[in-house]
């Protein structure tokens, strides 16, 4: 149920400097809990060396965490767009009415109450052992109705400790009682499991997790993607979300916020991932280090939730804290049935203090990519013509919901050919996986995308999981065991990302993607599309 605001009108401000760069960094951004096995081989050396700095310091704890608290205050009205003590955007609304504040300031640190925590089977086990350690072998989660636990990083494989991980959460989630754990037990069929959903950030929204107003945390670096429904989202570590699983609480830097003004019809060639591409490489992969990147304008208006969610999904590549679009009627049509939570959005003040206006007219962008071994390494489609590549990967949180596959195979319908490289597709959901094989494509005469991407030569679509993106175990399904070029819809590029060390990714949109596939080099999807 819902509580509409009308969101005032977006004022014209010039562009201001940027303010200094804040110290902290977002913890799970580089935490080896989401980084691949290569990353995490190449990180440990600083690692130990960071250990042994500490060990001659080493404090010993006092005891367990029994109980966390903030200072009384008198009862108060949620913040709102009526009349405020001073203007406001909307992650400091929100972070104020989380913290029974009337007010926030960036570079205020406040206890904020949270009203989600997601966590999987890579960070899961250690937030577990944390929360056991700190708060007791039968302690039990603060509400076992907000705890949500989804596995899908590394499932389909047949690496013993992988799989070890999800038997943790499953034990954990049957101790606690814990309501939404999406479970799967069944490797060999993944439709043989109905509650295994599949990526989390794509799953939370489809399972009305996502709701405005409200504060997210999630042990990944991407749960930034549910700020397209004009809520706080960000990821933690392992430690911070032990605190929250026991106490429901977090301590949080309110972040200044930079703004993003699209405007302009959005071409038929482009997509969000274009979108977030070209402001990743406008602002660099530092540009918004613990800033929140606040999405508006007409073209924002104009996208639907999954590619909202696109935008959101990739502002840690640029070191936001968090993304967030405000919600409107879109946002409502899309959790109409799939939340029964009450929920009050809030909107950015006319007055609201933004360090930062980026203003952009899409009509005039064009297809981009982000070239090894940098989400920020832009560079035109067009430009990378002769770049030969070995194969297109289409999946992930980023580039793996319904409309990304809708829009690839729009790309082979419209070029009526056969794919010249392995194609990969992998589905973030089982919801997304069954609409490859049950949705027509709008002109396509009656066709399925699973129709379509056969008729182009593609491998048949994958279980549902992250699959490849993270590189997971050497078994991991589409994995680069081998140096290979590849074109893929995911959301990082760095070396070792997606499997081996020697091979280099260009982040692409499902578009550019499918038009790579047909020709075997990045290609500018209007070379079809046009």
């Amino acid at each position: 149920m819902v509580r509409p605001l009308t969101p005032p009108p977006v004022p014209r401000l010039s562009i201001h400097p940027l303010a200094l760069l804040y110290a902290d960094t977002l913890a799970c951004c580089c935490s080896p809990t989401h980084l691949s096995q290569n990353e995490l081989a190449a990180a440990a050396p600083a690692q130990q060396q960071r250990r042994s700095a500490r060990a001659s310091g080493r404090r010993v704890r006092s005891g367990r965490v029994r109980a966390v608290a903030t200072p009384a205050r008198a009862p108060r009205s949620p913040s709102s767009t009526g009349s405020v003590k001073s203007a406001m955007t909307m992650t400091e609304k929100i972070l104020a009415r989380a913290s029974e504040r009337a007010s926030l300031e960036p570079g205020e640190n406040v206890w904020v109450d949270v009203d989600v925590l997601m966590t999987h089977d890579v960070c899961g086990p250690g937030t577990i052992g944390i929360f056991k350690r700190e708060f007791g072998e039968d302690a039990k989660v603060w509400d076992r109705e907000k705890v949500v636990i989804i596995p899908d990083h590394y499932i389909f494989t047949s690496d013993e400790r992988a799989n070890r991980n999800v038997d943790i959460l499953r034990d954990f989630c049957m101790e606690q009682n814990i309501k939404y754990f999406y479970d799967i037990k069944d490797l060999s069929n993944f439709k043989a499991n109905p509650d295994y959903k599949g990526v989390c950030h794509v799953a939370l929204a489809q399972e009305g997790h996502c709701r405005p107003g409200e504060v997210l945390l999630g042990t990944d670096s991407h749960t930034c993607n549910a700020g397209a429904f004009g809520q706080f989202a960000t990821g933690i570590g392992n430690t911070d979300a032990g605190f929250v699983m026991g106490t429901g609480k977090a301590l949080l830097k309110v972040p200044p916020t930079i703004r993003f003004v699209l405007d302009g019809e959005m071409p038929p060639y482009l997509l969000a991932k274009d979108l977030i591409l070209q402001i990743i490489g406008e602002i660099s992969v530092s540009g918004a280090t613990y800033k929140s990147m606040e999405f508006v304008g007409s073209t924002v208006e104009s996208l639907n939730m999954e590619e909202r969610m696109t935008l959101c999904n990739m502002v840690i590549e640029a070191g936001g804290k968090n993304g967030v679009v405000p919600a409107d009627q879109t946002t409502f049509n899309y959790l109409e049935g799939k939340t029964s939570v009450e929920f009050e959005p809030v909107y950015s003040d006319a007055q609201a203090r933004f360090i930062s206006d980026y203003r952009f007219d899409v009509s005039k962008l064009e297809p981009v990519v982000a070239k090894p071994h940098s989400p920020d390494n832009r560079a035109l489609a067009r430009e990378c013509k002769d770049v030969k590549i070995d194969r297109v990967y289409i999946g992930s949180c980023t580039g793996g919901k319904t409309e990304d596959f809708f829009a690839a195979a729009k790309v082979f319908l419209a070029s009526g050919k056969k794919v010249k490289v392995p194609t990969f597709l992998v589905p973030a959901t089982q919801k997304v996986w069954m609409d490859i094989y049950s949705i027509p494509v709008p002109g396509s005469g009656g066709k399925t995308c699973s129709q379509i991407f056969e008729e182009a030569g593609c491998d048949t679509p994958a279980s549902p999981s992250c699959g490849a993106c993270l590189g997971g175990p050497r078994d991991t399904y589409a994995r680069m065991n081998e140096p290979m070029v590849c074109v893929s819809t995911t959301n990082r590029n760095f070396p070792g990302r997606m499997g081996h060390k020697e091979g280099q990714i260009y982040l692409a949109s499902p578009y550019t993607a499918a038009a790579s596939a047909l020709t075997g080099y990045v290609t500018d999807p209007r070379d079809f599309l046009m």
